[in-house]
C-alpha cells in the first residue's frame, strides 16, 4: 500500500481533506494531512516571516520524523510550490508528485508570477490594502467554484488569512525534483486560473486529468478526486 501526504493550499488546513482521506484509508493506504505553519489551527504561529521555505520545511520534517517512503505527495493550488520544493529536497522518499489545480514552478519562480496577471494584481492589492502588507485575505468561495451552501458553511469558519511571503518567495531547486514522476489534475468547472499550469504539465509530458468540478475538488468532488488518486497507485 502507498503513503499519501496531502498538502492544502492557501487559507486552508489539513482538515480540508476530511472527505478524501477516509476513502484513501478505506482502500488500505496510509494518509497524512498536515496543516502548514501559520494557517487554520496553527494560525497562532503566523508572522511576516512565514514563507515558502517554512512550509517546505513543514513537509520535509514530517517525512523525516515519520520515516515516510514511497510517498504520493499531493499539493492543492499554492501547495504545488511546496510539492516541488519537497520533492527536490527528498527525491528518494517521493514516489510521485501530484499537482491538484496547482502551481508548476521552476527554479527561481514565485507563485505570484505564475498566476494570471489580473489574479496576481488582485492578490498583491489585497495584501497591500487589507492584509497589512503581508497577509492575503480569504477570497469569496463562489469565485473558487463552491456553490453549495452546506460546503460554504463548512469552509467559511475554518479559513484563515494566508502569508503573502509564500507567494513572493522564489523556488530554490537543485534539479533533483526532475527525477520524481509527476501528474497534474485540473479542475475545469470554474474560472480555470491554473489552465496555464496544466498546459505546462502537458508540455513536460506529464499525464493530465480533468475533474468536472470547481477549484475546491477535495470538498466538492471528494470521491472523484479519490478515484483519480487511487488510480495512480
Amino acid at each position: 500500500m502507498s503513503t499519501f501526504v496531502l498538502v492544502h493550499g492557501a487559507w486552508h488546513g489539513g482538515w480540508c481533506w476530511d472527505r478524501v482521506a477516509p476513502l484513501l484509508r478505506a482502500a488500505g493506504h496510509e494518509v497524512h494531512t498536515p496543516t502548514l505553519t501559520g494557517l487554520s489551527e496553527r494560525a497562532h504561529l503566523l508572522s511576516p516571516q512565514v514563507g515558502l521555505d517554512t512550509h517546505v520545511e513543514d513537509i520535509v520534517r514530517l517525512i523525516d520524523i515519520l520515516g515516510l517512503r514511497d510517498v504520493v505527495l499531493v499539493g492543492h493550488s499554492y501547495a504545488g510550490q511546496i510539492v516541488t520544493g519537497v520533492a527536490d529536497r527528498r527525491p528518494d522518499a517521493i514516489a510521485r508528485r501530484v499537482y491538484l489545480d496547482a502551481f508548476v514552478g521552476d527554479n527561481g519562480e514565485t507563485a505570484w508570477e505564475l498566476q494570471p496577471e489580473t489574479v496576481g494584481h488582485h492578490w498583491a492589492e489585497s495584501a497591500a490594502e487589507q492584509g497589512f502588507g503581508w497577509l492575503v485575505p480569504v477570497r469569496k468561495l463562489a469565485v473558487l467554484g463552491v456553490t453549495e451552501q452546506s460546503d460554504v458553511d463548512w469552509l467559511t469558519p475554518r479559513l484563515t488569512p494566508h502569508p503573502w511571503k509564500t507567494y513572493t518567495d522564489p523556488l530554490r531547486l537543485t534539479g533533483a525534483v526532475d527525477d520524481v514522476p509527476a501528474v497534474f489534475i485540473e479542475c475545469v468547472t470554474w474560472m480555470r486560473v491554473f489552465a496555464s499550469q496544466a498546459e505546462r504539465a502537458r508540455e513536460r509530458g506529464w499525464p493530465v486529468y480533468e475533474l468536472d468540478t470547481g477549484h475546491e475538488a477535495m470538498v466538492t468532488a471528494p470521491k472523484e478526486l479519490a478515484d483519480v488518486l487511487l488510480s495512480l497507485v
